[in-house]
């Protein structure tokens, strides 16, 4: 079952659709556009190499038809010292081009990568939903690099070949057509060989790109989570699902080895061919004395420099049917259009006063409903509880609030505005959220609690931490600020790593503060810590805070009772409790856990209501 459900997530990495090259190409070479003039110079080196490397062979028929036949020994030295003049030049031309298409390509490939990153913080929080990290991570990473080599190695190289190719033919077409043309008789054979090719490659190429998405998804997902996979001894399982998308992913590699172990060959026995027909036809041409012996050694060397550009467009083939193969999936990423964005001329506050208005709002993720016609006004700087059973829609509510989704019905106002009337950098920044499960990224204390911001200096930071009480066991950490947090925080506690989010909330000065669950699973000494930090944050701002333990909210402005998406129950904590409705029944339930706990011996374990 978990197989099935990761195949159908990710879908959208196989191309089922026919992928046009000439479209996808002439969108590729769009990125080359800034960089016209370094293409310029490179494909003008790769023609000036071409060249160069056709007059070699014509230098071989001057030297035996001209000097060592006739025993006039007197300007070969000078034929020589110009055979070797070319192979010089041809080899700073190449070494100066090489500089110049990987520079080209890694310049390509960075501006290509920002705009994927970009792209990808403007896009909306379905979106995330519905993508795995690691399939968004291949976008980033192996399909960017497969265009790497396509910038550089593949695209431009093939032009060189291209140029090559031409030279050649008008070499050997110049200098004995009828020998010429006997030699290019071989020519629809390796055509058709390409063909077939080109074709089977084509469609393994796609099945490669689609089982390392999910390879990149499925370990993304298992080493997240991997204390849940170890507690479950979910280990065996998970491996034998990993094993069989491996085997996949490598059947698919092995079939285009498979292709290329008949293709190479292949070219190789037309070469062969060709080689043969040039000695058999033009031995009796010697014979007939319409060819030279310098003549037919001419032709042997462009014939085999013939083939050897065709089995380099052949490997350059393979790089561009992976990098194609990438870029539909990078072009399909860069094609989603952000669902939520600001509008035109949109609505600016330098500070809010923090007014909130919920009228008739109605929301679903899917198709069923998670709100349903609430109404709610919070008036400027007020502190209102959220509170209800597990998927009453509490915290659907702080994410409409930051416009991460859009509702179907009704209308938010801030300040009496409606939100899709404001600029979405603007709203949010007036805004901070504090979550029960914190978010940490890999660096320094100081850097996670200002995210970032070059604005908020040292001082405000240390000022925050200890408005929260977070300062005195920072300080105790070592190199204090400067600490090194592990990746989400796995070197802190739950109650530290809630102190420096309280401190990152507050360090921003919001105007508008959001509090879910914030002393929710944490010892009784970080959350008293906890609580009276929240005495400080809560100060001179408008206030929501989704409560577990109902203790914490007894002094909030108003209580609010959500069940089942609709608001039911709205008042102070000794209103609620006189109407003995599902705010007394919440408190009666929670009072009568706290008095088993003191009163009975440990139990295994304990079922509370973490709404």
């Amino acid at each position: 079952m978990r197989q099935t459900r990761t195949s159908r997530r990710l879908d959208d990495d196989r191309i089922t659709e026919k992928v046009y090259d000439v479209r996808l190409l002439k969108r590729l070479l769009y990125y080359g556009k800034p960089y016209w003039i370094l293409i310029a110079a490179a494909v003008t080196m790769i023609i000036i190499a071409a060249l160069l490397e056709t007059v070699g062979p014509y230098l071989t028929k001057v030297a035996v038809d001209n000097h060592i036949i006739p025993g006039e020994y007197n300007g070969l030295l000078t034929v020589v010292g110009l055979y070797v003049g070319v192979l010089l030049a041809n080899f700073g031309i190449k070494y100066l081009q090489i500089l110049l298409t990987q520079y080209l390509g890694q310049k390509i490939i960075y501006d290509l990568r920002n705009e994927i990153f970009s792209h990808l913080q403007r896009l909306h929080q379905q979106f995330f939903d519905k993508n795995p990290v690691g399939r968004l991570m291949t976008r980033v990473t192996s399909d960017v690099e497969a265009l790497n080599q396509m910038f550089t190695q593949g695209l431009v190289m093939i032009f060189g070949d291209i140029f090559l190719i031409s030279g050649i033919v008008i070499m050997m077409l110049s200098l004995h057509t009828g020998l010429a043309l006997w030699t290019f008789s071989v020519l629809p054979i390796l055509f058709v060989i390409t063909f077939l090719f080109r074709s089977k490659v084509r469609a393994a190429y796609n099945r490669i790109r689609y089982y390392l998405a999910q390879i990149n998804s499925y370990l993304q997902e298992r080493i997240s989570g991997m204390s849940i996979v170890q507690v479950f001894n979910r280990e065996k399982e998970d491996f034998e699902v990993f094993k069989d998308i491996n085997w996949k992913h490598t059947r698919a590699f092995i079939k285009t080895i498979f292709y290329y172990a008949l293709f190479y060959p292949a070219v190789e026995i037309v070469s062969a061919t060709a080689l043969a027909i040039i000695i058999f036809r033009g031995g009796w041409l010697i014979k007939s004395s319409t060819v030279t012996l310098g003549l037919l050694i001419a032709f042997i060397q462009y014939a085999k420099m013939f083939f050897r550009p065709i089995s380099d467009l052949s490997e350059k083939y393979n790089i561009l049917q992976s990098a194609l193969a990438s870029s539909e999936r990078i072009f399909k990423l860069l094609d989603t259009e952000p669902a939520i964005v600001s509008p035109p001329n949109a609505y600016r506050k330098d500070r809010l006063q923090g007014e909130i208005e919920f009228r008739d709002v109605e929301f679903a993720y899917d198709e069923a409903p998670v709100l349903k016609g609430v109404n709610l006004h919070i008036p400027p700087g007020s502190r209102y509880a959220i509170v209800g059973h597990t998927g009453a829609g509490k915290t659907t509510l702080f994410r409409l609030l930051g416009r991460f989704y859009d509702i179907q019905k009704g209308e938010i106002l801030i300040d009496g505005v409606n939100i899709k009337d404001w600029d979405l950098q603007n709203l949010r920044s007036h805004m901070a959220i504090v979550l029960q499960d914190v978010f940490l990224f890999s660096g320094s204390i100081l850097e996670n609690i200002r995210l970032g911001r070059s604005d908020i200096s040292p001082e405000q930071v240390e000022e925050a931490s200890r408005m929260v009480n977070a300062h005195d066991f920072i300080v105790k950490l070592p190199g204090g600020y400067q600490f090194n947090v592990a990746e989400r925080g796995e070197n802190l506690s739950v109650g530290q790593k809630q102190l420096l989010s309280l401190a990152r909330a507050l360090v921003v000065n919001p105007d508008i503060l959001l509090l879910d669950e914030a002393t929710a699973n944490i010892d009784s000494e970080s959350e008293a810590l906890i609580q009276q930090a929240l005495e400080v944050v809560l100060q001179n701002r408008t206030a929501l805070v989704i409560a577990h333990r109902l203790s914490t909210i007894q002094h909030m402005d108003q209580i609010v009772v959500f069940h089942k998406g609709v608001l039911r129950e709205q008042g102070t904590h000794q209103e609620l409790l006189k109407k003995r409705g599902i705010y007394y029944k919440l408190y009666q339930l929670q009072y009568q856990e706290q008095a088993a706990t003191y009163s009975s011996p440990p139990v295994s374990g304990i079922i509370a209501n973490k709404g």
